[in-house]
């Protein structure tokens, strides 16, 4: 079940969905246990790996390469700058960059006219509810 609220925009003043968690987030243990029942590994050897996950990516992003995680998805990092920028291409350096972000674009699977056919971390089943509601109304 998945959570929405009803919002409206600024932009055009119509109410619009918009998707919102409820309840604390799943933690390391929890993911870890499930992913041990689904495998041979115990749940403190996957909770070990889960726990070095973050530095690895980084690391590995970090020589200018994405890290790609089948059945998971894509991470990569952007950066951003702020300022008047440069007037030429010899004056560019990374002193510019402000902020350095890490972007993530889910695993998708495209069919013969290379439409999206599965997105693996969006189940087809998600059942919408309204968050106002208490999860009386279904979507």
């Amino acid at each position: 079940m998945a959570f929405y609220k009803k919002i409206k925009q600024k932009g055009d003043g119509k109410w619009h969905p918009r998707a919102v968690t409820k309840g604390r987030p799943y933690t390391t243990d929890e993911v870890a246990r499930l992913l041990s029942e689904m495998s041979t590994v115990t749940p403190g050897d996957t909770y070990a790996v889960l726990m070095n996950l973050g530095e690895v990516l980084g690391r590995l992003m970090s020589t200018g390469r994405s890290v790609k995680l089948k059945g998971v998805g894509s991470f990569y990092y952007t950066c951003r700058s702020e300022g008047t920028g440069a007037d030429t291409p010899e004056e560019v350096s990374p002193a510019q960059i402000t902020a350095v972000q890490i972007r993530f674009i889910p695993e998708y699977f495209r069919g013969q006219r290379g439409l999206v056919t599965e997105r693996t971390l969006l189940s087809p089943y998600i059942e919408w509810v309204d968050a106002d509601d208490g999860g009386r109304e279904a979507r």
